[in-house]
Protein backbone atom coordinates (compact mmCIF):
# COMPACT_ATOMS: atom_id res chain seq x y z
CA UNK A 1 0.00 0.00 0.00
CA UNK A 2 1.26 3.44 -0.94
CA UNK A 3 0.69 6.13 1.68
CA UNK A 4 1.27 9.84 1.14
CA UNK A 5 1.76 11.87 4.33
CA UNK A 6 0.56 15.47 4.12
CA UNK A 7 1.96 17.69 6.87
CA UNK A 8 3.59 21.02 7.56
CA UNK A 9 7.30 21.74 7.43
CA UNK A 10 6.96 25.43 8.23
CA UNK A 11 9.20 25.09 11.28
CA UNK A 12 12.01 23.78 9.08
CA UNK A 13 11.42 20.14 9.97
CA UNK A 14 8.64 17.60 10.22
CA UNK A 15 7.28 17.20 13.76
CA UNK A 16 9.03 14.22 15.42
CA UNK A 17 5.74 12.58 16.45
CA UNK A 18 4.83 12.45 12.74
CA UNK A 19 8.20 11.30 11.40
CA UNK A 20 8.52 8.67 14.15
CA UNK A 21 5.09 7.30 13.22
CA UNK A 22 5.91 7.24 9.52
CA UNK A 23 9.18 5.42 10.17
CA UNK A 24 7.29 2.78 12.14
CA UNK A 25 4.74 2.45 9.31
CA UNK A 26 7.58 1.89 6.86
CA UNK A 27 9.02 -0.79 9.11
CA UNK A 28 5.59 -2.45 9.03
CA UNK A 29 5.76 -2.65 5.25
CA UNK A 30 4.02 0.54 4.12
CA UNK A 31 5.49 2.45 1.19
CA UNK A 32 5.41 6.06 2.43
CA UNK A 33 6.27 9.45 1.01
CA UNK A 34 5.71 13.02 2.17
CA UNK A 35 4.10 16.13 0.78
CA UNK A 36 5.38 18.91 3.05
CA UNK A 37 3.29 22.07 3.19
CA UNK A 38 5.04 25.43 3.09
CA UNK A 39 3.02 28.56 3.79
CA UNK A 40 1.10 29.66 6.85
CA UNK A 41 -2.59 30.23 7.47
CA UNK A 42 -5.38 28.77 5.40
CA UNK A 43 -4.39 30.85 2.38
CA UNK A 44 -0.81 29.61 2.58
CA UNK A 45 -1.98 26.01 2.79
CA UNK A 46 -4.37 26.34 -0.15
CA UNK A 47 -1.57 27.69 -2.32
CA UNK A 48 -0.12 24.16 -2.19
CA UNK A 49 -3.07 22.64 -4.05
CA UNK A 50 -1.51 22.28 -7.50
CA UNK A 51 1.81 21.02 -6.14
CA UNK A 52 0.02 18.42 -4.01
CA UNK A 53 -1.99 17.18 -7.00
CA UNK A 54 1.24 16.86 -8.98
CA UNK A 55 2.75 14.84 -6.13
CA UNK A 56 -0.31 12.56 -6.07
CA UNK A 57 -0.11 11.99 -9.82
CA UNK A 58 3.59 11.15 -9.51
CA UNK A 59 3.49 8.95 -6.39
CA UNK A 60 0.06 7.37 -7.05
CA UNK A 61 -0.86 6.73 -3.40
CA UNK A 62 -3.74 4.50 -2.29
CA UNK A 63 -4.39 6.83 0.63
CA UNK A 64 -3.44 10.24 1.99
CA UNK A 65 -2.83 10.64 5.73
CA UNK A 66 -2.91 14.31 6.70
CA UNK A 67 -1.72 15.61 10.06
CA UNK A 68 -3.57 18.63 11.51
CA UNK A 69 -6.81 20.07 10.21
CA UNK A 70 -5.40 22.56 7.70
CA UNK A 71 -3.28 19.86 6.07
CA UNK A 72 -6.39 17.69 5.96
CA UNK A 73 -8.40 20.44 4.33
CA UNK A 74 -5.70 20.85 1.68
CA UNK A 75 -5.55 17.08 1.10
CA UNK A 76 -9.32 16.96 0.63
CA UNK A 77 -9.36 19.58 -2.12
CA UNK A 78 -8.74 16.65 -4.44
CA UNK A 79 -11.39 13.93 -4.38
CA UNK A 80 -9.55 11.17 -6.25
CA UNK A 81 -7.70 9.63 -3.30
CA UNK A 82 -9.33 9.09 0.13
CA UNK A 83 -7.97 11.09 3.05
CA UNK A 84 -7.45 10.12 6.69
CA UNK A 85 -6.85 13.16 8.91
CA UNK A 86 -5.32 13.18 12.39
CA UNK A 87 -6.12 16.17 14.64
CA UNK A 88 -3.40 16.90 17.19
CA UNK A 89 -4.90 19.55 19.45
CA UNK A 90 -4.26 23.09 18.25
CA UNK A 91 -6.50 22.42 15.26
CA UNK A 92 -9.35 21.64 17.68
CA UNK A 93 -8.57 24.02 20.56
CA UNK A 94 -8.03 27.23 18.56
CA UNK A 95 -11.41 28.60 17.39
CA UNK A 96 -10.12 30.13 14.14
CA UNK A 97 -8.48 26.87 13.10
CA UNK A 98 -11.31 24.69 14.39
CA UNK A 99 -13.64 26.21 11.79
CA UNK A 100 -11.47 24.74 9.02
CA UNK A 101 -11.03 21.48 10.91
CA UNK A 102 -14.81 21.03 10.94
CA UNK A 103 -14.87 21.31 7.16
CA UNK A 104 -12.01 18.82 6.98
CA UNK A 105 -13.90 16.35 9.20
CA UNK A 106 -16.86 16.41 6.84
CA UNK A 107 -14.67 15.82 3.79
CA UNK A 108 -12.25 13.22 5.19
CA UNK A 109 -12.89 9.54 4.66
CA UNK A 110 -11.81 8.95 8.27
CA UNK A 111 -10.85 11.15 11.23
CA UNK A 112 -8.39 10.34 14.02
CA UNK A 113 -8.18 12.22 17.33
CA UNK A 114 -5.28 11.98 19.75
CA UNK A 115 -7.22 12.86 22.92
CA UNK A 116 -10.65 12.14 24.37
CA UNK A 117 -11.25 15.85 25.01
CA UNK A 118 -10.76 16.71 21.35
CA UNK A 119 -12.92 13.79 20.28
CA UNK A 120 -15.73 14.93 22.55
CA UNK A 121 -15.54 18.47 21.22
CA UNK A 122 -15.70 17.24 17.63
CA UNK A 123 -18.79 15.17 18.52
CA UNK A 124 -18.63 13.01 15.41
CA UNK A 125 -21.06 10.12 14.98
CA UNK A 126 -19.15 8.00 12.47
CA UNK A 127 -15.83 7.55 10.63
CA UNK A 128 -13.54 8.32 13.58
CA UNK A 129 -11.15 6.76 16.08
CA UNK A 130 -9.19 7.75 19.17
CA UNK A 131 -5.54 6.93 18.47
CA UNK A 132 -2.88 8.94 20.37
CA UNK A 133 0.57 9.09 18.81
CA UNK A 134 2.81 6.30 20.02
CA UNK A 135 6.18 6.31 21.75
CA UNK A 136 9.29 4.79 20.24
CA UNK A 137 10.30 2.64 23.20
CA UNK A 138 13.47 1.54 21.42
CA UNK A 139 14.68 5.12 21.97
CA UNK A 140 12.72 6.26 25.04
CA UNK A 141 13.37 3.81 27.86
CA UNK A 142 14.70 4.00 31.45
CA UNK A 143 18.39 4.52 32.14
CA UNK A 144 20.28 5.13 35.35
CA UNK A 145 20.11 8.86 36.14
CA UNK A 146 23.81 9.01 37.05
CA UNK A 147 24.85 7.46 33.72
CA UNK A 148 22.60 9.80 31.73
CA UNK A 149 24.02 12.82 33.54
CA UNK A 150 27.58 11.74 32.91
CA UNK A 151 26.88 11.36 29.20
CA UNK A 152 25.34 14.85 29.05
CA UNK A 153 27.99 16.44 31.24
CA UNK A 154 25.64 17.31 34.13
CA UNK A 155 26.68 17.28 37.77
CA UNK A 156 25.14 14.36 39.65
CA UNK A 157 24.09 16.69 42.51
CA UNK A 158 22.32 19.29 40.37
CA UNK A 159 18.56 19.61 40.69
CA UNK A 160 17.25 19.66 37.13
CA UNK A 161 13.80 20.16 35.64
CA UNK A 162 13.12 19.79 31.91
CA UNK A 163 10.63 22.22 30.39
CA UNK A 164 8.26 20.94 27.69
CA UNK A 165 9.59 23.11 24.86
CA UNK A 166 11.50 26.20 23.83
CA UNK A 167 11.24 29.29 26.03
CA UNK A 168 10.11 31.21 22.94
CA UNK A 169 7.08 28.96 22.39
CA UNK A 170 4.17 30.96 23.80
CA UNK A 171 1.74 28.02 23.66
CA UNK A 172 3.96 26.15 26.12
CA UNK A 173 3.57 29.04 28.62
CA UNK A 174 7.25 29.30 29.61
CA UNK A 175 6.57 32.29 31.89
CA UNK A 176 4.62 30.12 34.32
CA UNK A 177 7.30 27.43 34.35
CA UNK A 178 10.03 30.00 34.91
CA UNK A 179 8.05 31.64 37.71
CA UNK A 180 7.58 28.29 39.44
CA UNK A 181 11.25 27.34 39.25
CA UNK A 182 12.31 30.85 40.31
CA UNK A 183 10.79 30.00 43.70
CA UNK A 184 13.30 27.14 43.96
CA UNK A 185 16.77 28.78 43.91
CA UNK A 186 18.70 25.51 43.75
CA UNK A 187 16.72 24.14 40.79
CA UNK A 188 17.70 24.66 37.14
CA UNK A 189 15.06 24.78 34.40
CA UNK A 190 16.32 23.30 31.13
CA UNK A 191 14.93 24.44 27.80
CA UNK A 192 13.95 21.68 25.38
CA UNK A 193 15.52 23.14 22.26
CA UNK A 194 18.21 22.08 19.82
CA UNK A 195 18.50 18.46 20.96
CA UNK A 196 18.35 15.32 18.83
CA UNK A 197 15.73 12.68 19.64
CA UNK A 198 18.31 10.46 21.35
CA UNK A 199 19.52 13.44 23.39
CA UNK A 200 15.94 14.17 24.50
CA UNK A 201 15.69 10.60 25.76
CA UNK A 202 18.94 11.09 27.70
CA UNK A 203 17.63 14.36 29.15
CA UNK A 204 14.46 12.72 30.40
CA UNK A 205 16.56 10.10 32.16
CA UNK A 206 18.95 12.70 33.55
CA UNK A 207 16.53 15.25 35.04
CA UNK A 208 14.61 15.06 38.30
CA UNK A 209 11.29 15.99 36.70
CA UNK A 210 9.61 17.01 33.47
CA UNK A 211 7.41 20.12 33.64
CA UNK A 212 4.49 21.08 31.41
CA UNK A 213 2.60 24.37 31.80
CA UNK A 214 1.04 24.70 28.32
CA UNK A 215 -1.99 26.79 27.53
CA UNK A 216 -3.18 24.18 25.04
CA UNK A 217 -2.28 20.59 24.11
CA UNK A 218 -3.83 17.56 22.49
CA UNK A 219 -1.97 14.45 23.62
CA UNK A 220 1.52 15.81 24.35
CA UNK A 221 4.30 13.51 23.23
CA UNK A 222 6.58 15.11 25.81
CA UNK A 223 4.58 13.56 28.65
CA UNK A 224 4.35 10.10 27.08
CA UNK A 225 8.07 10.04 26.36
CA UNK A 226 8.81 11.09 29.95
CA UNK A 227 6.64 8.20 31.15
CA UNK A 228 8.55 5.80 28.90
CA UNK A 229 11.76 6.96 30.62
CA UNK A 230 10.17 6.60 34.10
CA UNK A 231 10.70 10.33 34.67
CA UNK A 232 8.27 12.05 37.09
CA UNK A 233 5.93 14.54 35.44
CA UNK A 234 4.51 17.74 36.94
CA UNK A 235 1.88 19.31 34.73
CA UNK A 236 -1.13 21.55 34.60
CA UNK A 237 -4.40 19.93 33.55
CA UNK A 238 -4.06 20.23 29.79
CA UNK A 239 -4.87 17.91 26.89
CA UNK A 240 -4.98 14.28 28.00
CA UNK A 241 -2.19 14.61 30.60
CA UNK A 242 -4.50 13.82 33.52
CA UNK A 243 -5.61 10.64 31.76
CA UNK A 244 -2.00 9.59 31.26
CA UNK A 245 -0.39 10.48 34.61
CA UNK A 246 -3.22 11.22 37.03
CA UNK A 247 -2.95 7.85 38.80
CA UNK A 248 0.82 7.48 38.60
CA UNK A 249 2.60 7.70 41.97
CA UNK A 250 5.25 10.42 41.82
CA UNK A 251 3.49 12.50 39.16
CA UNK A 252 1.40 15.58 39.91
CA UNK A 253 -1.37 17.51 38.16
CA UNK A 254 -1.23 21.03 39.59
CA UNK A 255 -3.15 24.29 39.34
CA UNK A 256 -1.86 27.01 37.05
CA UNK A 257 -0.10 28.85 39.87
CA UNK A 258 3.65 29.17 40.28
CA UNK A 259 3.58 28.38 44.01
CA UNK A 260 1.51 25.22 43.51
CA UNK A 261 3.74 23.98 40.71
CA UNK A 262 6.87 24.71 42.76
CA UNK A 263 5.46 22.73 45.69
CA UNK A 264 4.84 19.76 43.43
CA UNK A 265 8.36 19.99 42.00
CA UNK A 266 9.85 20.04 45.50
CA UNK A 267 7.95 16.86 46.38
CA UNK A 268 9.35 15.13 43.31
CA UNK A 269 12.91 16.32 43.87
CA UNK A 270 12.93 15.40 47.57
CA UNK A 271 11.49 11.95 46.88
CA UNK A 272 14.22 11.33 44.27
CA UNK A 273 12.57 8.19 42.89
CA UNK A 274 11.66 7.14 39.39
CA UNK A 275 8.05 6.37 38.51
CA UNK A 276 6.54 3.24 36.94
CA UNK A 277 5.81 4.99 33.68
CA UNK A 278 6.71 2.11 31.40
CA UNK A 279 3.73 0.20 32.82
CA UNK A 280 1.43 3.06 31.82
CA UNK A 281 2.78 3.03 28.25
CA UNK A 282 2.17 -0.70 28.04
CA UNK A 283 -1.25 -0.71 29.69
CA UNK A 284 -2.58 2.18 27.62
CA UNK A 285 -1.20 0.69 24.39
CA UNK A 286 0.96 3.71 23.66
CA UNK A 287 3.97 1.89 22.22
CA UNK A 288 4.60 2.88 18.62
CA UNK A 289 4.10 -0.67 17.34
CA UNK A 290 0.70 -0.88 19.03
CA UNK A 291 -0.37 2.45 17.51
CA UNK A 292 0.80 1.36 14.05
CA UNK A 293 -1.34 -1.77 14.31
CA UNK A 294 -4.39 0.42 14.93
CA UNK A 295 -3.52 2.67 12.02
CA UNK A 296 -3.10 -0.30 9.68
CA UNK A 297 -6.61 -1.45 10.59
CA UNK A 298 -7.93 1.99 9.66
CA UNK A 299 -5.99 1.99 6.39
CA UNK A 300 -7.28 -1.51 5.51
CA UNK A 301 -10.74 -0.04 5.00
CA UNK A 302 -9.41 1.80 1.95
CA UNK A 303 -7.56 -1.01 0.24
CA UNK A 304 -9.44 -2.11 -2.88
Amino acid sequence: MRLLIVCSKNSGKIAPFISDQVEALQQAGMLCDYYCVTGKGWRGYLQNTNALIQKINLFKPNLLHAHFGLSGLLANLQRKVPVVTTYHGSDINLPKVYFFSRICMALSAYNIFVSQKNLQKANLKKRFALIPCGVDTSMFFPLEKENARKELGFDINDKLVLFAGAFTNEVKNPELAQAAVALLPEVKLLELKGYSRSEVALLMNAVDACLMTSHSEGSPQFVKEALACNCPVVSVDVGDVKEQVGDVNGCYIADREAIVLSEALIKVIKANVRIEGTKVIEQKELEQKQVVEKLLKVYSNFIQ
